[in-house]
């Protein structure tokens, strides 16, 4: 999925970096918010200078590091000033050390005399080894942090430098960024609020290795479920297909049929049944006929003979289907014919009783999979054309438009 370059634009983030090895993953951080729009300064502890060069920092945000040898008061390099500065403060890797110095409200450095200074939320990426992590005086520590304003991310499980497999390992990058991002960009109407998104297309079986299927790529549904993460909803993706680097928060749920993203919507009555009025966007491309009688194991083509005749049936409409008395519904509908595709998408706002449809005009079939899309967004009181743009920018416009629907 491509990261809009003007996601994080007019953002200031402030990144703390202790002395772990994983602060070689920091410099990949800040590659991401760098490129993203965020303006971002780097504090070093001095114990993180024998992993990583204070140069590579610099070079990468293009603004001087802070740390213990260079603070000044004649401008904002310093504790206060910087801590003001900042949209975010994260820290990642956050030593064991620094998690129990940060929990006693110690500040004899100062990284640790900015997160005092910092009034917000602050972000937390551990990294320790496993029993260190694991430690019950550690545990205690990181539990009073997420009573005192820190939002500690999970740590990973895999191989560590001291070459035990184990949890301990910093998160990824991409996995901090979609959280420093989320907490960035929330705002109040999607905070909280359940959204379930449908995305690719269905796979219906003809036997155990055929399917009938279509060009739908999912990014688009991929797109939709990181811009609602990043607002602050309680996302569920339901999906044949997506892109890898979406949020890891996000509640995904992987399926196949038509069939099965039918019962994964009627097992989720719960999540679109809440206080704040829950959304249904239903981006998956359902096919419209599924094999009348699908084959077990493997149909043999000395069986079949020369002529090989399909018999489909008409699938179960799924938006028709569904009692939407207690939701937002907004269809996605993809069309090639140009003067038809206006009619069709008012016909499916009607005859679904939806409230609203995102019109999809492609010209043929190289535009699935495109990381760009235009789409028009049809509502009964009119219609509204969106920039033609990338996916996930595309997405924010949606959101906008969604939240009118309410």
């Amino acid at each position: 999925m491509l990261i809009p370059d003007t996601l994080l634009k007019n953002k200031k983030i402030l990144l703390g970096v202790t002395g772990s090895i994983a602060a070689y993953k920091s410099l990949e951080l800040v590659r991401l918010f760098v490129k993203a729009g965020a303006d971002v300064r780097v504090i070093m502890s001095e114990s993180s200078k024998k992993f990583i060069t204070p140069l590579s920092f610099e070079t990468l945000t293009s603004n001087k590091i802070l740390d213990d040898t260079n603070e000044s008061w004649t401008d904002d390099h310093n504790h206060i000033k910087i801590s003001q500065w900042a949209d975010l403060f994260l820290i990642a890797p956050a030593t064991a050390n620094t998690i129990a110095k940060l929990s006693h409200a110690i500040a004899d450095n100062i990284l640790l005399q900015c997160a005092l200074a910092y009034p917000g939320v602050k972000l937390l990426s551990p990294s320790a080894n496993t029993n260190m992590i694991a430690s019950p005086i550690t545990q205690d520590n990181l539990q009073s942090l997420k009573k005192a304003n820190y939002l500690v991310l999970d740590t990973q499980t895999k191989e560590l430098a001291c070459k035990t497999t184990g949890d301990g390992a910093m998160a990824e990058p991409i996995d901090i960024f979609w959280a420093s991002a989320r907490q960035l960009l929330h705002n109040d109407f999607w905070q909280n609020r359940n959204v379930v998104i449908t995305g690719g297309g269905t796979i219906e079986k003809i036997d155990d290795v055929r399917y009938l299927s279509n060009f739908s790529s999912g990014k688009m549904a991929s797109s939709l479920a990181t811009a609602f993460y990043c607002m602050g909803a309680n996302v569920k993706l339901i999906a044949t297909k997506y892109e890898n680097n979406i949020p890891k928060d996000i509640n995904l749920v992987e399926v196949q049929s038509s069939s099965d993203i039918l019962k994964e919507l009627s097992n989720s009555t719960n999540v679109l049944s809440q206080e704040k009025t829950p959304y249904l966007f239903m981006a998956a491309a359902v096919s419209d006929y599924i094999p009348l009688t699908p084959k077990m194991g493997k149909l043999k083509k000395e069986t079949l003979g020369e002529n090989f005749t399909l018999s489909l049936t008409k699938n179960t409409d799924i938006l028709s289907s569904l009692n939407k008395e207690s939701f937002i519904s907004i269809g996605f509908k993809a069309e090639m014919d140009e003067q038809e595709a206006k009619n069709n998408a008012l016909n499916m706002l009607q005859k679904k009783d939806l409230n609203a449809v995102c019109l999809n005009v492609l010209k043929d079939s190289s535009s699935f999979g495109s990381d760009k899309n235009t789409i028009e967004f049809i509502t009964h009181t009119g219609e509204k054309i969106l920039s033609t743009t990338d996916k996930v920018s595309l997405s924010f416009e949606i959101l906008e438009q969604a939240q009118e629907l309410v």
